[in-house]
């Protein structure tokens, strides 16, 4: 191929080829990206060879189940993701002049975030917003970060963890809760001010989502192995459960309806990890648009005092 030409490159190389690249990558098949973009498998394939003979270098692997990004592609596809973020940026700007402000807002977060903080938050923030459609994702820390990386989401609202990767996010500190261990009443713990997780492991512990790689990476930490006596998704039906007596949950403070409180003793986990840091996490070094960043203004407008029990 020939050397790389930067002028080739600025003149030569539309939008829709630039986009039909970023598909294929995403995709992982140059016939899936032509479909995403309403155009036909010849056109999608010449539209990257040409690419890759302006850029001078071989941008996709291609192999019999699809195509991979090249390190040149990775890179590639990285700034082709600012290129239409900034552009997204553009549109919606100069809308907030002439329209007022409005189109979609995608966050991602968990429901373990969701339910207690953000609900409420996002009501407030349509009130004030109606022409700005919110779209949520429920989905775990891990995948609230790839989303944000790809550009998916436009907000994320994540737990923070050692072993999450936050390449490709910016992250700013939001809130911050604590996770307690809910107990049946009369157990011998019930009286307690807190608990070990040494202690608790002995115990019929039930495993709520996410927090079973917590209660397994905590017993390594104690040379022991963790096997839930339940695994759930609900906190509820956990608290369900210690309150016929089958086990004890830890889960977040802020996921404990107030009516459980009178059913089960809920006490402190007094490890290091029990203190859940909460963030907002947005594309690295992309300017969120005014939507986002008029959202994320009201977020961090509130008091980042621990937050109450859950009220229903």
């Amino acid at each position: 191929m020939s050397a790389f030409n930067r002028l080739h490159l600025i003149r030569q190389v539309d939008l829709l080829t630039l986009r039909l690249f970023l598909s294929a990558v995403e995709e992982k098949q140059i016939g899936l990206a032509a479909i995403r973009e309403n155009v036909s498998a010849s056109t999608a394939t010449k539209r990257i060879h040409d690419l890759e003979a302006i850029a001078g270098i071989e941008l996709l692997d291609r192999g019999p189940r699809g195509v991979l990004p090249t390190p040149a592609g990775a890179v590639l596809a990285r700034h082709v993701r600012k290129i239409f973020g900034s552009l997204e940026d553009i549109r919606s700007e100069i809308a907030a002049f002439t329209e007022g402000m409005q189109g979609d807002l995608t966050i991602a977060s968990a429901r373990s975030i969701f339910a207690p903080f953000l609900a409420r938050e996002l009501g407030e923030f349509y009130r004030q917003y109606p022409q700005v459609r919110l779209i949520v994702h429920e989905i775990e820390n891990k995948e609230i970060l790839q989303e944000i990386a790809r550009g998916e989401a436009d907000l994320g609202v994540f737990a923070a963890a050692h072993e999450l990767d936050l390449t490709g996010v910016d992250v700013t500190p939001y809130r911050r809760d604590r996770i307690v261990v809910a107990l049946p009443r009369g157990h011998r713990f019930a009286d307690r001010l807190s608990v070990t997780f040494a202690e608790l492991l002995p115990e019929p512990l039930i495993a709520v989502g996410p927090m079973a790689g917590a209660f397994r990476a905590a017993a390594r930490r104690l040379g022991e192995e963790f096997e839930p006596a339940f695994s759930v998704r609900s906190g509820e039906v956990a608290l369900s459960l210690v309150q016929a007596g089958l086990g004890v949950a830890a889960q977040p403070e802020c996921m404990v309806p107030r009516e459980f409180l009178d059913r089960v003793a809920v006490v402190e986990l007094a490890e290091p990890w029990a203190e859940r840091k909460i963030h907002l996490a947005t594309a690295a070094g992309r300017r969120p648009g005014p939507a986002c960043r008029a959202l994320i203004e009201q977020l961090l407008d509130r008091p980042v005092d621990e937050p109450p029990l859950a009220t229903s």
